[in-house]
């Protein structure tokens, strides 16, 4: 058996190939480790809750509806933090870099990632660059690690029976917005990337109220975020198909292109169970921010396994876990 594109897609293949990348004896720090499978460490220091994150990014195309891959690798590692509670301090930065690489891409790339880092109030403090001969690559890619502090260490696996699940926003718009752009079509500004750093506007969150469990779903999109959450938690959790927040832009491009768009990658979104009694405090403080104007109730957590979607006419269906990103090398 050999790697392929499925086994980098997030879903269920990827999960059979991470068995094998973590079986590492040493991946604990005395904290939370690789053994955890969340979207970062946390090594108590000092009395500190240290939390760490590291992201790969392969994005195609490099500049796409919205951002590029300079803005998606700075969020993406600020809210892998921020996904554990951890507020981000600084950033590493990884380039490989293919010969005959456009200088003024770079540099529009450096300027995106300096934006974001900005958003984020974090900062960029080391770095590595490599060049790789013409073909090896699709002209760049970049790794970024963070480090963060987290008052309140938050995972994936605390849901618990009578939460509420909230989504922060729109569902499906970063994978059908380069699945869009990849394909040709002329969408004008209707579908945009939603790729943004989410550290302030989860930070008026967790003062808000508590958070029980929160997952950003990326690569597989809410149907593998909220799985992982589920499967992890030992809960089922029922979702209602009219509350789920899908642009109707959204909605026409994935039918046209046969996809579903709570299985591809959103990268400024959080999926949260939240106790019942917090949640309109905590969707207050979403919606007080720019990247949580649509924020909604989406469900519930009752005793049980599966995800189950109420269904709009009356009916009930499960909500598989994808086996792979319809929409790959997005982020």
């Amino acid at each position: 058996m050999k790697v392929n594109m499925m086994h980098g897609a997030g879903g269920e293949v990827m999960g059979e190939l991470l068995q094998t990348l973590t079986k590492f004896r040493h991946n604990n720090a005395g904290g939370i480790g690789l053994e955890a499978m969340d979207d970062g460490a946390v090594i108590p220091f000092n009395g500190a809750n240290l939390v760490f994150t590291t992201d790969s990014h392969v994005v195609r195309p490099i500049f796409f509806p919205g951002g590029d891959i300079g803005r998606i690798s700075v969020c993406g590692t600020v809210n892998d933090l921020t996904m554990m509670g951890g507020r981000p301090i600084a950033l590493s930065c990884g380039m490989i870099i293919e010969e005959g690489f456009e200088i003024d891409d770079l540099a529009r790339i450096v300027a995106s990632m300096d934006e974001a880092l900005g958003e984020a109030g974090a900062s960029l403090v080391t770095g590595d660059t490599k060049v790789v001969e013409r073909g090896a690559l699709d002209g760049i890619a970049i790794n970024t690690s963070g480090i963060g502090i987290a008052k309140t260490v938050v995972r994936d696996n605390g849901l618990v029976p009578g939460d509420v699940i909230i989504a922060s926003g729109t569902l499906g718009d970063h994978g059908i917005a380069i699945m869009a752009h990849r394909e040709g079509f002329d969408l004008g500004e209707q579908i945009q990337s939603d790729v943004s750093p989410l550290w302030k506007m989860m930070e008026k969150v967790l003062e808000a109220g508590t958070i029980h469990a929160m997952k950003d779903p990326t690569r597989g999109g809410f149907a593998s975020a909220i799985n992982e959450m589920a499967r992890k938690s030992g809960v089922c959790v029922r979702i209602q198909e009219e509350t789920v927040p899908v642009r109707r832009s959204v909605k026409s491009a994935a039918g046209m292109l046969g996809i579903d768009p709570l299985e591809v990658a959103n990268e400024g979104k959080v999926i949260m169970g939240v106790p019942a009694a917090d949640a309109e405090k905590i969707l207050a403080a979403l919606r007080s921010h720019k990247y949580g104007k649509d924020a909604a109730i989406v469900g519930g957590v009752v005793k049980g396994a599966h995800v189950i979607m109420e269904t709009k006419i009356g009916g009930e269906r499960f909500i598989e876990p994808p086996m792979g990103d319809p929409v790959p090398r997005v982020c």
